[in-house]
């Protein structure tokens, strides 16, 4: 074993960084001689890496026995490569970032397992370390990684929320400067960062034309997504002819390019051409695979393209079964998302919204804890006008939720999403109590510890709750919302909303509990009134504290005088609407529209119609009238109120 690997490490000691087939032939050679040389298959593996043969790499990992306890970075990169990014976090992190390859190595491996969380807070521990050589990486990766957060839903986490100077100097970081504003739906400005990320590609000297083109493409292909968003599709489509698709390396963009093509053509407005055309797109490998949020809007295009072309069994059949793999309640978007598309189709394209109710109602009796059924049919509710009924949904669904008791089901009846609908039918009604009340359960069901922890409590969910219990002006809801606003400035002391509700709560309950560096962040009250006028305001009519007899004297001066309303003039009568014997100089009954017998001037002649008036007038004379006699008990004679019997008519039959 020495032996073989002196001659190995002296043979690597010739070889040439480039000349890796040299050093794998040389650890081959060395293994047959003696398998259990870790050496050799260590040199062996970092030769398969380098050739870019990862599969095999890994496959020799997992073959050696001790190989991956030798070389953990190695393994990790090999799983990262190949796709398996989820196993190489947690060799990664089982080495506990020993060294910053394995960081850097950790870092990507979550954001490709789609763990941002993980990956910004790896980034940003490498960036505080400055390593001057790696700067221009990390900027570029860190950009990367807050737009990811953004598309995720956990924008709160991103370092950057709008581009800086130094992201568009260079068009890696503008680019992903357009991909965040873009997932913020702020279209305008991810236009201009795409258009100088292009800019600024097409006049880097360092790079062939090959290689700009490369780079330009996926930029166009963002282009064409932005112009769909913002309404223009004329330009969308105009630009969508002019990428050459199969020039498009990654296959996940090209694929994406390709179904945004379809979306943007008016030529395919035929919905059985578009559906072959989005069939025929060419599907990415393994290790170019699509986020999670991609894979599930392209899975909703698929479906909706068969929807409109006709094809309702086939959509209502597969999206049965994505229901059934997972358990209901459930917060998954491609659950929910495949429940909504599961209704349209049972709807089977109802022409009105009643009528779709009445198709997707007798599913809600099948699956009553279904988040995507419940949400489309409170959506229907709202567009026929029926909030009443769309909340009496939500806070059935809600109830039967609290009365499990399941950890999962909770964080279901409490997420942020959910509750803000159901606030949302509170503010429509008019209900402003019910939308605090929810607000503030919401809120101290996050800010507990709870055994499921799906999902992190919603920063805009807390600072929404904590604004409704300041607004009601009860102490003890002021001192909770003084709790939200402390732990919400605890994570992030340069949270603006955090201060504010922060100073806004302990101001009332307890201004001595204000942490002592608060004050430094609140502006000086003499900057607060620097541009306020004391005099103005009082010569405005502002009263004075104290009301003396001069000072009095002094407002009632200052009254002003409210100035006389103009007489309108009476408008003229058209002739043609004047009755023939209409006298100008005679005033007009101010009571003709009145019936005559509410007229104050009406006396009403005979003593039929005096005896008639005195019964209408309040106020006056009632007379009795005898009633018809009654058997005991007070019940009447069989016979109505005729009193006596009818004569039978001549011929008749009773």
């Amino acid at each position: 074993m020495a032996a073989s690997t002196k001659s190995l490490a002296s043979l690597l000691a010739q070889a040439s960084l480039d000349d890796h087939d040299e050093v794998l032939n040389a650890a081959n050679a060395a293994i047959k001689k003696s398998k259990t040389d870790l050496d050799a298959h260590h040199a062996r593996a970092v030769a398969l890496l380098h050739l870019d043969r990862f599969d095999d790499a890994v496959k020799a990992f997992e073959d050696v026995k001790g190989l991956q306890e030798k070389a953990p970075f190695e393994y990790a990169y090999a799983l990262y490569k190949t796709g398996n990014a989820a196993k190489a976090v947690e060799v990664a992190e089982a080495e506990g970032g020993a060294s910053r390859g394995m960081k850097h190595v950790l870092a990507q491996a979550a954001y490709r397992s789609e763990n941002f969380a993980q990956a910004a807070s790896v980034y940003r521990e490498l960036a505080s370390q400055g390593v001057k050589d790696e700067e221009y990486d990390i900027r570029i990766n860190s950009g990367a990684v807050d737009a990811q957060l953004e598309w995720s839903g956990q924008g709160e986490l991103a370092q950057k929320k709008k581009p800086e100077r130094e992201d568009l100097a260079v068009f890696e970081t503008a680019y992903n400067a357009a991909c965040g504003s873009i997932a913020r739906a702020e279209y305008a400005q991810g236009e201009i960062c795409l258009k100088r990320a292009k800019n600024l590609c097409e006049a880097l000297s360092d790079l062939s034309e090959a290689e700009k083109q490369a780079e330009i493409l996926p930029i166009t292909v963002q282009q064409v997504f932005v112009l769909t968003q913002m309404g223009r599709v004329d330009e969308a489509e105009q630009l969508a002819t002019t990428i050459p698709f199969t020039e498009i390396k990654e296959l996940s963009t090209r694929y994406l390019a390709q179904v945004n093509s379809i979306a943007a053509s008016k030529d395919h407005s035929n919905p059985y051409l578009s559906h072959r055309l989005f069939h025929s797109s060419p599907k990415p490998p393994k290790t170019d695979q699509h986020f999670a949020f991609q894979s599930n809007l392209l899975r909703q295009d698929e479906y909706v393209v068969s929807l409109l072309s006709q094809k309702v069994a086939g959509v209502a059949s597969s999206t049965e079964k994505v229901i059934s793999t997972a358990p209901a309640p459930t917060l998954s978007p491609a659950v929910n998302m495949a429940a909504v598309l599961n209704a349209a189709a049972h709807s089977r394209n109802a022409a009105t919204e009643k009528a779709a109710l009445k198709e997707i109602l007798p599913l809600l009796e099948k699956r009553p804890n279904d988040v995507g059924l419940i949400l489309t049919i409170t959506h229907l509710y709202v567009l026929t006008g029926n909030h009443a009924a769309a909340a009496h949904l939500l806070e059935s669904f809600f109830k039967r939720l609290e009365r499990s008791g399941d950890a999962s089901d909770l964080d279901v009846r409490f997420a942020p999403g959910l509750v803000a609908t159901l606030v949302s039918l509170y503010s429509q009604q008019g209900r402003p109590g019910a939308s605090k009340s929810e607000l503030a359960k919401a809120a101290e069901y996050w800010r507990k510890p709870h055994k499921s922890k799906t999902q992190p409590p919603s920063k805009a969910l807390l600072v929404s709750a904590g604004t409704a219990l300041l607004d009601t002006h009860n102490s003890e809801n002021i001192k909770a919302a003084g709790e939200i606003f402390r732990n919400l400035y605890d994570q992030d002391n340069s949270d603006r909303a955090a201060i504010a509700g922060l100073v806004a709560a302990y101001s009332i309950t307890d201004p001595s509990g204000l942490p002592s560096d608060l004050t430094s962040l609140l502006p000086e009250a003499s900057r607060l009134v620097s541009d306020i006028d004391a005099a103005t305001l009082e010569d405005a009519g502002v009263p004075l504290g104290t009301l003396t007899t001069t000072s009095v004297q002094q407002i009632e001066a200052r009254k002003r005088i409210a100035p006389k309303p103009e007489l309108s003039k009476p408008k003229k009568m058209r002739k043609s609407r004047m009755p023939k014997d209409f006298d100008p100089n005679k005033k007009m009954d101010p009571e003709r529209w009145l019936p005559m017998r509410d007229r104050s001037y009406y006396r009403p002649k005979g003593k039929k119609g005096k005896k008639k008036m005195e019964g209408l007038t309040q106020g006056g004379v009632v007379t009795e009238e005898k009633a018809p006699a009654t058997q005991a008990g007070g019940q009447q004679k069989a016979g109505g109120g005729g009193g006596g019997k009818k004569k039978k008519g001549k011929g008749g039959k009773w």
